[in-house]
C-alpha cells in the first residue's frame, strides 16, 4: 500500500466518521441537540471522538501497511531479526496518548463545571418550575406556579429555562431527555436539581436509562416544547376540572403509586401544596424511624446480655 493510498484511507475514515456523528437521525438523539445543553454536550462528544481517532486511524491504517509490506513474498523488505528498540517509536507510542488524555482530562474538566445540572441557565426569562418524581413506572410532574399536575406529560415553553427538582417515590432511577441534555438521577428521600432549555418548539422523549424492574422499558414520557400562548391555553385547559383527574391530593397520590406499567397521560386540575416535599420526608421520617428502632433494640439486646448484679 502506497503513502498516497494510506493517505486516501484514513480521509475516508474520517469522512464516515464524520457523517455519522453529523447525523439527524432518531437513532443518534445526543448528536441532534434541540437546546444549549444538548449542543455542549454534541460539541464534547465529537471533539473527544475525533481527539481519539488521532489513535485508531494510525493503527488501522500501519495494520493495512505492515501487512502488505512485509508479506512473504515482498523480498524487498527490510529484515532485522536482532532490532529491538527505537527511540523515536517510544517517543511517538508514549507521547501521543499522554497529550490525548490531557487533551480530554481538560475536556471533561471544563465541561463538567460549565454543565453544572446546579447551575441555572443565564437567561433574562424567569424559568418554568417543574418537581419531577419518578414512580413505578411513570412519570409524574409538578407545577408548583401553575397549581397543576401531570404524569406522563412534561410541556413548557420553547426558549424559556425549566428549573428541574427531582426525587424518586420508588428505587434509584434516572431522568434523561436526550436532545435537552444531561442525565440525572432521582432517589428516595432525596432531591436533584437539573435546568434545560429548549431552543425550538418540538416533541422530544424522555426516559428512564435507570433498571427498575418490570415496567422499566416503557417507563417514559413526552416532553413538549410550545410557544409561550400554547403553554398558558394548555395550562388553562387542565385547570378546567371537567378535563381532568380532579386534585392530586394524598389518596390521588397513593393510587399512584400502585405499580403500573405503560401508563397513559393524566392530567390534574389542582395541587396538594408541598406535595412533592412530603414525597421526600416521608422517607426521611421512615429512614430515622427505623435509625431508631434499631438503636432501641440493640441497646435492649446489651442490656439482656449485661450480667445482673447482687444487691
Amino acid at each position: 500500500m502506497t503513502r498516497h493510498a494510506s493517505s486516501r484511507l484514513a480521509g475516508l475514515i474520517a469522512l464516515l466518521a464524520t457523517s455519522l456523528l453529523t447525523g439527524c437521525s432518531k437513532h443518534f438523539a445526543l448528536l441532534d441537540p434541540s437546546g444549549p445543553i444538548g449542543a455542549h454536550e454534541k460539541w464534547i462528544i465529537i471533539v473527544a471522538f475525533l481527539l481519539m481517532l488521532i489513535v485508531v486511524i494510525p493503527v488501522f491504517a500501519m495494520t493495512f501497511l505492515f501487512a502488505w509490506k512485509y508479506r512473504a513474498s515482498n523480498k524487498k523488505a527490510d529484515y532485522a531479526p536482532k532490532w529491538d528498540h527505537s527511540g523515536k517509536i517510544e517517543a511517538v507510542v508514549w507521547t501521543v496518548p499522554a497529550l490525548i488524555i490531557m487533551a480530554l482530562g481538560y475536556l471533561v474538566w471544563t465541561g463538567t463545571h460549565q454543565l453544572s445540572p446546579y447551575q441555572p441557565l443565564a437567561t433574562r426569562d424567569k424559568p418554568v418550575k417543574v418537581e419531577a418524581v419518578a414512580m413505578n413506572w411513570k412519570w409524574l410532574f409538578i407545577y408548583p406556579d401553575q397549581h397543576i399536575a401531570t404524569v406522563n406529560q412534561l410541556v413548557f415553553p420553547a426558549h424559556r429555562p425549566v428549573s428541574f427538582r427531582i426525587t424518586s417515590d420508588t428505587v434509584m432511577t434516572s431522568f434523561f431527555i436526550p436532545r435537552l441534555g444531561s442525565q440525572i438521577y432521582a432517589m428516595a428521600g432525596m432531591q436533584t436539581k437539573l435546568h434545560l432549555l429548549a431552543d425550538k418548539p418540538g416533541t422530544f422523549t424522555g426516559r428512564n436509562f435507570q433498571f427498575s424492574g418490570k415496567g422499566y422499558a416503557d417507563m417514559h414520557f413526552k416532553a413538549v416544547a410550545t410557544t409561550p400562548g400554547k403553554f398558558r391555553a394548555w395550562v388553562h385547559r387542565i385547570k378546567d376540572a371537567g378535563q381532568s383527574k380532579g386534585a392530586l391530593n394524598l389518596t390521588a397520590l397513593h393510587r399512584l403509586e400502585k405499580p403500573s406499567d405503560d401508563e397513559t397521560v393524566v392530567h390534574f386540575s389542582s395541587v396538594r401544596p408541598h406535595l412533592f416535599d412530603y414525597i421526600i420526608h416521608k422517607y426521611k421520617a421512615a429512614k430515622a424511624a427505623t435509625q431508631q428502632a434499631a438503636k432501641a433494640a440493640t441497646q435492649q439486646a446489651a442490656k439482656a446480655a449485661s450480667p445482673k448484679t447482687n444487691a
